[in-house]
């Protein structure tokens, strides 16, 4: 009869016991203090690796155009640039601010300066005529009709022999 089967219920195994010894110390690592830190401010990063560079934006289709519209609270009209590319409408919003501190009594100036841009592209199937786009900015919502192009219908003729 082979040793390899049946399975001896009395037989003890070593193997569990050493490997969850191994477990206990790899789970002590991974829970104190600085690779736990590290671990959590990974799982921040990748949960949300750009922090305030993004703006929610929707785009809806209606018959004669397609509607954009990008939430913007606390950004001034100044701020907001459109550019257009053939067939690619980019938002893109920059933000500088720039923070001076004066200690009189120690006669020392700081400044500060950040420098924030963040941009969204939407794709269209065809080429965008930007003297017929319409941008509006209101209550921080901006809104940007797109007129859509009309195609050209191209009769196909029955061949007659």
């Amino acid at each position: 009869m082979s040793s390899n089967f049946p399975i001896d219920p009395n037989k003890k195994e070593k193997t569990p016991q050493a490997f969850n010894g191994f477990m206990r110390s790899m789970n002590q690592f991974f829970q104190e203090k600085p690779v736990k830190n590290f671990l959590q401010q990974m799982d921040e990063f990748f949960s949300n690796p750009f922090p305030n560079m993004t703006f929610p934006i929707s785009v809806n289709e209606t018959d004669s155009a397609t509607v954009i519209k990008a939430e913007l609270p606390g950004i001034n009209k100044e701020q907001i640039q459109l550019d257009i590319y053939d067939h690619y409408l980019t938002i893109s919003v920059n933000h500088q601010e720039i923070i001076t501190e004066e200690n009189t009594q120690s006669k020392t100036f700081h400044t500060s300066q950040t420098f924030k841009k963040s941009s969204r592209s939407i794709t269209f199937p065809h080429p965008i005529d930007e003297k017929k786009v319409k941008a509006m900015y209101q209550n921080g919502l901006l809104t940007i009709n797109v007129p859509k192009q009309k195609g050209k219908k191209i009769m196909i003729e029955d061949q007659s022999s």
